[in-house]
Parts: C-alpha cells; sequence; structure tokens
C-alpha cells in the first residue's frame, strides 16, 4: 500500500479526504491525518483570519501533514458581482427561488444576491505563511507563477483535472500531483472554464485514470466512485499512486454535515445521485432532491458561479435547521451505494488499507499460480 506519493507528502497510506466545503473542518482532517492518510481542509469563502485559525487547530490535533482546499474558478477571479448579471435574471431566480421560501416559511426576497467574497489572495497569503504541506485545488489552474511562489514556500500543489486536456494544461503549469476526477464523484465537476456547445466531458474514473497516467509526468491520485479498499486497489493497478475519497468521508463521525445528510447517505443507492448545476450555478453531482428537479423544471435561469448558492442560501440554512433533506444541497457521488455505516474517519482509513492490502495480496496470489 505505500507508493511514491507516500514519500513525496510524508504520510503512511496513499489515501486522500477531499476538501469538502461545510464537511471538512479542523477535526475530520486530523482523524484523517493521524490515520496515516492526508486530510484537506475547506478552505473556500473562509477569511484570512478564520483559516489561520482553522489551520492551527489541526496542527493542535496533530503533528501530522494537511492540506488546504481553494477553488480558482474563472468567474471567482474576482467573483462576478450581481451587479453585472442582468436584472431580468436575478428577478426570475428570485421567484422562483420564493415558492421554496413560501413552503419553509421564509420571507420572500427580491434584491440583488450577495456577491461571493472576493478572498483569494488573503488565503492563499495564509497558507504560504502558515507553510501548509498541500495547496488543493478543486476547479482552476494556478498557472507556473503561483505555483513557483508555493514552491518558494515549500508548499506541494495537488490540483484537480475532469479531462486528459485539462490535466495535460495543469502538468504545463507545474503542479505536483494532478487528481484524475471521473464523472461518479460527488460535489462539483472539476472544470475551471464554461463549457461549450457540446458541455462537459464525462469520462469515468476507470476510464479517464490511465489515460491521465499516460499523458503526464507527475504523480496521479484517482478519485470518482471510490468509498473502500477495492477501489483504491482498483486505482493502483490502474497507474494511480493513490486515492481521494470524499463522500465516504462525509458519512463519518467527524464530519460537519448535518445528520440528515448523514443518514440519507447511509440510505442511498449508486442511482440516488445526479449531476445539477441548481444549487451552485455550477455542475455537481449530489443526492436527488425536491429543490434540484423542481429548480430545473421551473426553466429559470442560472446566476454565475456561486451567485446562485448565494441567492439560495436562506433556503439551505432552513433546510438543515429543519433537517430537511427535500431542500439541502447533499453532494455525494456514486459510491454513496456502497456506504451503511458512520464510523470515524480513522476507521475509514484503517479499513480501506487492510481491504486493499488484502485484495492485493489476492491478486499476486493469482498471479503467482
Amino acid at each position: 500500500m505505500r507508493t511514491p506519493l507516500c514519500g513525496l507528502l510524508s504520510i503512511d497510506y496513499p489515501i486522500v479526504q477531499s476538501g469538502m466545503k461545510r464537511i471538512a473542518g479542523p477535526e475530520l482532517v486530523a482523524e484523517v491525518c493521524r490515520a496515516g492518510g492526508l486530510g484537506i481542509l475547506a478552505g473556500l469563502g473562509i477569511s484570512g483570519t478564520d483559516l489561520r485559525a482553522q489551520i492551527q487547530r489541526v496542527r493542535e490535533l496533530t503533528d501530522r501533514p494537511f492540506g488546504v482546499n481553494l477553488w480558482l474558478h474563472e468567474e471567482l477571479r474576482p467573483p462576478i458581482p450581481a451587479s453585472a448579471v442582468p436584472a431580468a435574471d436575478i428577478r426570475a431566480v428570485q421567484q422562483t427561488l420564493n415558492a421554496f421560501r413560501r413552503r419553509l416559511d421564509l420571507p420572500e426576497l427580491n434584491d440583488d444576491p450577495a456577491t461571493f467574497p472576493d478572498l483569494l489572495s488573503e488565503e492563499l497569503d495564509v497558507i504560504l505563511a502558515e507553510r501548509v504541506a498541500v495547496w488543493s485545488i478543486g476547479l482552476g489552474n494556478p498557472g507556473r507563477p503561483l505555483v513557483d511562489r508555493c514552491h518558494e514556500a515549500g508548499v506541494r500543489v495537488m490540483a484537480m483535472a475532469a479531462s486528459v486536456a485539462d490535466a495535460v494544461e495543469l502538468s504545463a503549469s507545474g503542479v505536483d500531483i494532478i487528481v484524475a476526477q471521473g464523472v461518479e464523484a460527488g460535489g462539483h465537476r472539476s472544470f475551471w472554464k464554461r463549457p461549450g456547445p457540446r458541455g462537459a466531458p464525462d469520462v469515468a474514473t476507470m476510464s479517464l485514470v490511465p489515460q491521465v497516467v499516460d499523458a503526464v509526468p507527475q504523480p496521479v491520485i484517482a478519485a470518482g466512485g471510490i468509498a473502500d479498499g477495492r477501489g483504491v486497489a482498483a486505482a493502483l493497478a490502474l497507474g494511480a499512486q493513490g486515492a481521494l475519497l470524499g463522500t465516504r468521508f462525509v458519512a463519518t463521525r467527524e464530519s460537519q454535515a448535518p445528520a440528515m445528510f448523514k443518514a440519507a447517505l447511509t440510505a442511498a443507492t449508486s442511482g440516488d445521485t445526479r449531476v445539477t448545476s441548481a444549487f451552485t450555478g455550477l455542475p455537481a453531482r449530489a443526492l436527488r432532491s425536491r429543490f434540484a428537479d423542481e429548480y430545473e423544471e421551473s426553466g429559470a435561469p442560472l446566476l454565475p458561479s456561486l451567485l446562485q448558492a448565494g441567492a439560495a442560501d436562506d433556503i439551505y440554512a432552513a433546510a438543515a435547521r429543519r433537517s430537511d433533506r427535500d431542500h439541502y444541497p447533499m453532494m455525494a457521488g456514486q459510491s454513496a451505494g456502497l456506504i451503511t455505516d458512520l464510523p470515524s474517519a480513522g476507521d475509514v482509513v484503517r479499513a480501506i488499507v487492510a481491504e486493499a492490502d488484502a485484495v492485493l495480496k489476492r491478486l499476486t496470489t493469482i498471479t503467482a499460480t
């Protein structure tokens, strides 16, 4: 189970926990790290002061290396303000959302939604000043200058791609590690530019990983549809040096996900997820919900990246308070069908390592005979 990735990141096992917003706080990150994997803290939309406090909290809980995740989507550099969006689109979005607000006994709104905070520069400054082991990038290409700046501070750069072409582009920027994200993955599809008329490519993990491995010299981590040791063993067989898991770590005791989200995951099947842009304005795989279905059926427009989420934030907050899964964005991948329990994150790492090791040993025995 030890691959060159382990030496590169100073971890025991090639298991990486995704830096999911509203999920990956210091307790989850530290528990994964203590078990020998790489935990990644969710940094998107957090002020520099709060991010530094969370980094320091992780260090109070563990002395193992960990990462911080940020986005570099083109619509967040800087974030698009509501004033740049046609007023008719905002009215149409708010009118559609008001139907959900009435259902949840919330006041109707017609104002411009709050613009997503422009915090990238101060967040990155904190990551470099604190010399966090890894900067994880979910959506975006840092470019050579930012990568060089990270390397000068001793920070590794790990970036996610959902296509071979994007992986090659990341490779040219000099990132240290590339995560190949298959379409099965939960959360946002890792494209940082608006897709063309043909839409974004939907390539499954089994097909994408070996193609990316062949296309770039950097270590590759597989992501999408992996929730147990069998999936990790398969990723290694495809040429990846590790696996990144998100959905499996949502359903753990240390996860910050609401209890109703965790319960929904343990009851879900792989067919209970779908890709939708209704929650944030960007395509993301989530558990099926009444909100996403009805929003798309309404024909209402979608606001730019995360401005859409800002418009509906009061709805999501109310749904969380009420434990209402029909109106809450529960990002999850097709691996949900493999999840039936709520262990600690450390136990997840240990179980995955044991199962993957057993699978690899069995395959070695079959090959030998």
